[in-house]
């Protein structure tokens, strides 16, 4: 038999009474009924197991907040609040409400929720909010958004019916903001133009073209070797402290004046590395096109977990506009790591390294949202270039094994060659990209050449003349040759290439015109010739720039003026 109990601030008459037992009954058969008087509620409130019916002030006037909450985008919204007002009658609506059972490290076990969904935002009595990640026969499970010392025991808990969130719009450029959109940056609040699901569909196949526009990187072995294409998701791997985040964020200064914008998401990181990154930023005025999401080592797990599809959402609404954006993870080993602790502590069954048996799902629906879209949808992209961070170089590990398996790509940063002085520290072998010369222009395509080819042979050769006294000329030659090209690959952190300087080097270098200078001096030689070449023949430079070709003419001259640069320096 059901129990049905009545908080009211007065004894109801004999004909309330009759009026109520025969709704109760209708509702839910055979039913009890008790009473509880309470002068300070105003009205009544009626609990029948977890179905709330709330006629008391503080719910009436729950129900107006709502109602002039779904007024509140309306440009005419102040002449209608009178009217509204005046005319509105609050209904008795049933609500579900819910009891928190317990709080273990920012996981929630909750009964009487019978009908939540999962990932459905509830909220706490005390304001904090939470996301449905476990629902069983009698409780269900979610993880917090906010402090877990604002959530005890016996608390009340309320369904909200909408699913996760962030605010969107073009006022949250230049900003750094939380997981759940809020900023951080003390700039004060962020005007939204919209409201996106962080959780969306990845677009189908009818929705996407095919990945060939390029995006440079401004790093002449990514732009030259391993190009990325705008829609196109690269994964960057190699162990702590090879210059992963580096690439990233040479990629996004050298995204300006390009119509790019770009997302960079921090998970799990040090508030301190965070403040440098956005301080590097602004320094070479790149954050003006660049939202920072953030969500540090001291957060909730959950608000790591969420962060990424939280700046996902963020890159959706831009590109939904036909505008081309660059997000990058950084990185997913963390966010992989927040969602094994959320799932230990959901009781869910570990798999292989303490993983759950989705963590595969958890990226996979992540990195599908990139994409081209096709002009029908207004052409726009999203380029990923997702961060993973590796032991010993193992990449044979499950996370970075998962993530090699949905991306389009890597490039793999070796520690050897880092500590070599080799930087960036590109491991030619076993770098890939899976669009290759599609996502390249004309002109760096046709420079490039057989740049790879000649970089393993020299790989090789260096591995086996070690073991070798004596050496033939030719053989020496194709060292010195390989010697130099290592040395050209070398590049200054936070000094991207343009594509001209890219040709000019390109050019220049598989022309062996470099092999003439000692190896110390190729370095310094490769800048002072392309300010040479700006000085001297800045309409060749804007050439190259603006049609992006390379035709046999520009090609010849750029041997003949830089052949004439190398003689003059070795003059001096």
């Amino acid at each position: 038999m059901n129990k049905a109990i009545l908080y009211c601030d007065k004894e109801p008459t004999k004909k309330q009474q009759e009026r109520l037992v025969n709704f109760l009954e209708k509702k839910y058969g055979t039913i009890t009924l008790s009473y509880v008087i309470d002068k300070t509620i105003g009205g009544f409130r009626l609990e029948v197991g977890s179905d709330v019916y709330d006629w008391t002030n503080e719910g009436r006037l729950n129900q107006l907040q709502d109602k002039l909450n779904s007024l509140y985008s309306n440009k005419n919204i102040i002449p209608l609040l009178k009217e509204t007002v005046d005319k509105w009658q609050p209904q008795i609506i049933t609500e579900q409400v819910g009891h928190v059972l317990s709080v273990i490290d920012g996981v929630v076990t909750i009964s009487g929720l019978d009908l939540v969904e999962y990932s459905e935002i509830v909220i706490f009595k005390s304001g904090v909010k939470g996301m449905i990640q476990n629902i069983s026969s009698n409780t269900v499970s979610c993880i917090l958004f906010g402090d877990s010392s604002e959530v005890e025991e016996g608390m009340e808990v309320h369904r909200t019916g909408k699913t996760a969130g962030i605010p969107v719009g073009e006022g949250f450029l230049g900003r750094i903001v939380d997981a759940l959109g809020n900023p951080i940056d003390g700039l004060g609040q962020i005007e939204a133009q919209g409201y996106l699901p962080i959780e969306k569909e990845a677009p189908n196949i009818i929705s996407r073209k095919p990945v060939n526009r390029p995006l440079e990187t401004g790093i002449l072995t990514i732009d030259s070797m391993f190009p990325i294409g705008k829609g196109q998701r690269e994964l960057i791997i190699g162990d702590r402290q090879t210059g992963k985040t580096s690439i990233a964020v040479d990629t996004i200064l050298n995204q300006k004046g390009k119509d790019v914008i770009c997302i960079y998401v921090a998970i799990g990181q040090k508030a301190s590395s965070v403040a440098q990154l956005v301080e590097t930023l602004r320094q070479y005025k790149a954050l003006e096109y660049t939202i920072v999401v953030s969500s540090f080592a001291s957060d909730e797990p959950a608000l790591q977990y969420i962060a990424p599809y939280a700046g996902c959402a963020l890159g959706e609404y831009f590109m939904a506009l036909g505008k081309d954006v660059l997000i990058i993870y950084d990185d997913l080993s963390k966010h992989a790591i927040a969602y094994r602790t959320i799932s230990l502590l959901l009781g869910r069954a570990p798999g292989r390294e303490a993983y759950p048996g989705d963590v595969f799902y958890l990226h996979s629906r992540l990195l599908e949202r990139s994409a081209q879209l096709s002009d029908a949808l207004g052409g726009g992209s999203m380029t990923a270039l997702p961060i993973v961070e590796t032991q010993a170089a193992d990449v044979s590990a499950y996370i970075p094994t998962n993530i090699i398996s949905i991306t389009d790509g890597q490039i793999f940063l070796e520690s050897d060659l880092f500590f070599s002085g080799q930087r960036p520290a590109i491991n030619i072998g076993l770098s890939v990209s899976r669009v290759g010369g599609d996502a390249q222009t004309k002109a760096v395509k046709k420079a490039t050449g057989t740049l790879r080819l000649d970089l393993s042979q020299y790989r090789e050769m260096e591995v086996f003349t070690q073991f070798a006294s004596d050496l033939d000329n030719a053989t020496k030659e194709q060292l010195a040759y390989g010697q130099c090209l290592m040395q050209i690959l070398r590049q200054g952190v936070h000094k991207p290439f343009k594509q001209y300087e890219e040709v000019i080097i390109l050019v220049t270098a598989l022309a062996r015109l470099f092999i003439k200078l000692p190896l110390k001096q190729v370095k310094d030689a490769e800048y002072k010739m392309l300010d040479y070449f700006k000085q001297t023949n800045s309409m060749l430079c804007n050439k190259i720039e603006t049609e992006r070709v390379l035709t046999p003419e520009i090609k010849e001259e750029i041997i003949k003026v830089a052949s004439t640069f190398i003689d003059s320096y070795l003059g001096d």
